[in-house]
């Protein structure tokens, strides 16, 4: 059966939970190999609605220091989820904590991270862009309930554009 696509409110512990997941990812990772570990996702926006669990981004030196790390992750307990946004980019979970955990292993320098790292700073400088964010998950989680790759998928023209905007205010 799908899983169901839940949202809840902003928890004000999400950046604790990020903080101890990271110490413990850059002890099984072996500090050396980890360039930064970043908490991405909508629990890394203050004050909008998200899915219980938090999304990391580790990044790593290189694709084979990503390779290595995969059977470290699965040793630890982490499901292997493939690489299904990049194929340098590598998913794994941990149902058994709470919140859950979604980990994404990164060579340095990927796209998908900088692009996620984008949005997630865009949003935190624009409250107005984050609430109408929270407002359209809110809708696309009840038309996608049971569609997670829907759901994704439906938000990607509204992520695309913030990150559009977020390169542009860059330069």
């Amino acid at each position: 059966m799908a899983e169901r696509v839940e949202l809840v409110g902003y928890d004000e512990a999400w950046p604790g939970h990020f903080l101890a997941i990271a110490r413990t990812l850059r002890t099984l990772l072996e500090g050396r190999r980890v360039v930064a570990v970043e908490h991405i996702g909508s629990t890394s926006i203050p004050g909008i609605s998200a899915k219980p669990l938090i999304d990391i981004d580790v990044i790593l030196r290189n694709s084979r220091e990503v390779e290595k790390a995969n059977s470290v992750l699965e040793a630890a307990g982490y499901e292997p989820r493939g690489n299904r946004y990049d194929r340098q980019v590598f998913a794994f979970m941990k149902r058994s904590t709470a919140p859950k955990q979604r980990v994404y292993l990164c060579p340095e320098g990927n796209d998908t991270h900088r692009r996620r790292i984008l949005f997630r700073d865009y949003l935190r400088a624009h409250p107005q862009t984050a609430a109408a964010y929270e407002v359209l998950k809110l809708t696309l989680c009840k038309e996608f309930e049971y569609d997670g790759d829907g759901y994704t998928a439906a938000k990607a023209a509204f992520v695309s554009g913030v990150v559009d905007r977020a390169r542009l205010a860059e330069t």
